[in-house]
């Protein structure tokens, strides 16, 4: 398995705190991997320290076969871990800035991490505008001009620009209603067969977990309770915990997006 993020044995301390405690697992090239839990369950803090926007008390983490365990020690090696992993947050708006355009936003990604010239930022901004789905308009617009839905294809956009190997979604569509939630979903399969990105999926939302990823982790207390394909997790888990997380939530008639359970 070619693995282009290798989490192993990590762990992170508050004071007397473990939120995350000995939590393992890899990812390969174009695979997705959902961590699911309750609130307080540590997947959140994970998805931070492998961003890094926390720093782990222990363990490590590897993405493109290099270590980001600990802080970076120059702008470049910033600059390349932002190129390598990308995260997507739950609410676009709060993490875009409501003075430029989209067309803006993503520019200014371009420049920092490419450096290209005017003319072939351009050039992209437009290939990445019609990757998510945003016309012409809603290029040029502002955030609070947008819906939901847009603001969240801005964010996907944004996150694309950098040309990440790793795309961390943090309850990326958790805010949405069912049928943009559908269509967000289906334009993440999409781009992960297209662009072969590996999907770190973080959430509480079972149906939407069926639909994206491949394996499954589920975290209890800081701690990895039950891990395995997705269908095997969810529809036969082993867990006692994994059990009561699947009976607590509502069980519609859902549909796979295309590929998500081939692997």
């Amino acid at each position: 398995m070619n693995e282009v993020l290798k989490v192993d044995g990590l762990r992170k301390e508050f004071g007397d705190l473990v939120a995350v405690d000995d939590v393992s697992f890899a990812v390969p090239e174009a695979g997705s991997l959902a961590i699911v839990g309750e609130s307080g369950s540590g997947k959140t803090t994970v998805a931070k320290m492998i961003v890094g926007l926390e720093r782990p008390t222990g363990g490590s983490i590897a993405a493109c076969g290099r270590d980001r365990s600990h802080p970076a020690k120059s702008t470049d090696e910033r600059r390349r871990r932002g190129r390598e992993v990308q995260i997507v947050f739950q609410d676009p708006y709060t993490s875009l800035d409501p003075r430029q355009t989209v067309e803006r936003t993503l520019d200014e990604v371009l420049r920092l991490h490419h450096g290209w010239d005017a003319e072939r930022r351009r050039g992209r901004v437009t290939e990445l505008c019609e990757l998510v789905g945003l016309d012409a308009r809603q290029a040029r617009a502002l955030p609070r001009s947008l819906s939901g839905g847009q603001r969240q294809r801005v964010a996907i956009a944004r996150a694309l620009a950098a040309e990440p190997r790793v795309l961390i979604l943090d309850e990326s569509v958790a805010a949405l209603d069912v049928s943009i939630q559908a269509q967000v979903l289906n334009l993440l399969a999409d781009i992960r067969d297209e662009a072969r990105i590996t999907y770190v999926l973080i959430s509480h939302d079972l149906a939407v977990v069926r639909q994206l990823a491949h394996e499954t982790v589920v975290m209890w207390k800081g701690r990895v309770v039950e891990r395995g394909a997705t269908g095997q997790v969810l529809d036969d888990p082993r867990d006692e915990y994994t059990r009561r997380l699947r009976a607590s939530v509502p069980r519609p008639g859902w549909k796979p997006v295309r590929g998500a359970m081939t692997r």
